[in-house]
């Protein structure tokens, strides 16, 4: 569970690609998007590549919590979120 904790940061790539370093894990991240990283990315390894892509790709299926805490800590913007929205990504 330690490594789930440090690994989460990866979900930020539902609108992070092509950030070069993650942010630290915020506690909300941690309490809101566990269950998503388990259910549609808990295959690839915590911080990889892999993760990056599959939670990007995952993004409009990502709980609103998780979405939410994502915004909330910055790693994403809500107007990114509302585009994906909107374009059905």
């Amino acid at each position: 569970m330690k490594i789930f904790a440090f690994g989460l940061v990866s979900l930020a790539a539902i609108a992070c690609t092509g950030l070069a370093e993650a942010a630290p894990i915020t506690k909300l991240e941690r309490q809101q998007c566990q269950s998503d990283y388990k259910q549609y990315c808990g295959e690839y390894g915590l911080d990889s590549p892999a993760l990056r892509t599959c939670m990007d790709k995952n993004g409009k299926h990502l709980s609103k919590g998780c979405v939410e805490a994502l915004i909330d800590a910055g790693e994403v913007s809500h107007a990114e979120v509302e585009r994906r929205k909107q374009s059905g990504h």
